[in-house]
């Protein structure tokens, strides 16, 4: 097997002429040097180098024939390691982000942005799906890092912090103007037409534990795939949408919708981003993350 220490030490002295000076350059002792240069001649079976009143200089035969093919080796080798430790601090190649379409635009859009403009070379790959769907994704490699909704406890990701909350709230539009300033029993709710997200989600699924522990079961009379299209069939006056505040604020700005004064008010929910367990992550990735996880080392 190549001893590569034998050849750098080989490199150092041919090159500085001196064996006192490759010590010194090498950060070892003079005898340490004049052991590895014996070791690789006994090695190799040539001399490598001659004394003489300058110093020490190669041998025609052994030392100028393999110093040229030495300094390739080690430049190839120093290349590589250089390559390596670019990875590790610029921020290039491909980071696949996975969220739900309403995670992505009220909440990423501008973060990702910022994160384009700062960082132009990293191609970046949005995946669109239910949170249970990005977590399996996640843990099956289909994406490097996951913008959920919470609670979810997956063992076999790590969850990393807590990026935004989120208000869940009854709102509803013109035709549903006389409940304004009312204040409206959880139970009561079924009297009116009502828009929940789908079940399989981990909003519908919080919605639904929180109405047990207060003894109220509510059933909607339409179920939706995303936020957005809720908002316009609520706005259309199709019902009473459930909804988080953070999702609507512009219609609550202009007065297109008004939120409801239910008893008692629903609880306060989150948004949590999660990586892989036991997967290094590349620079450009620490750096993602690190806009909406503060002091997190992956």
């Amino acid at each position: 097997m190549v001893n590569l220490e034998l050849y750098k030490v080989f490199y150092t002295v041919a090159k500085s002429g001196s064996l006192t000076k490759a010590a010194q350059e090498l950060y070892i002792s003079q005898p340490a040097v004049s052991q590895s240069v014996k070791q690789l001649e006994s090695l190799l079976g040539i001399s490598l180098f001659n004394r003489t009143h300058k110093g020490i200089e190669l041998t025609p035969a052994g030392g100028k024939l393999i110093f040229k093919k030495v300094e390739e080796a080690l430049k190839l080798i120093e290349d590589a390691e250089n390559g390596i430790s670019e990875l590790k601090t610029s921020a290039s190649g491909t980071i696949r982000i996975g969220a739900t379409d309403s995670i992505f635009s009220h909440l990423l859009s501008d973060k990702i942005a910022s994160f384009n403009e700062k960082y132009p070379a990293v191609k970046l790959e949005l995946i669109s799906s239910t949170s249970p769907e990005i977590l399996c994704k996640l843990k099956d490699g289909g994406c490097d890092v996951a913008f959920v909704n919470l609670p979810a406890d997956d063992k076999d990701v790590k969850f990393l912090d807590t990026v935004s909350h989120l208000s869940d709230i009854f709102v509803a539009g013109e035709k549903f103007r006389s409940l304004k300033g009312e204040v409206i029993p959880l139970k009561r709710l079924q009297e009116f037409p009502l828009l929940m997200i789908e079940q399989n989600t981990i909003s519908r699924r919080a919605l639904s534990k929180f109405l047990q522990t207060q003894g109220a079961e509510l059933y909607p009379d339409t179920e939706v795939a995303n936020w957005d299209f809720m908002l316009k069939l609520v706005s259309k006056g199709m019902g009473i949408g459930c909804v988080p505040r953070e999702y609507c604020g512009k219609e609550l700005a202009s007065g297109e919708l008004f939120e409801l004064n239910v008893f008692p008010a629903l609880p306060v929910r989150g948004v949590g981003v999660a990586v892989p367990k036991h997967v290094s992550a590349p620079y450009a990735l620490k750096q993602f993350v690190s806009m909406f996880a503060q002091g997190v080392v992956l």
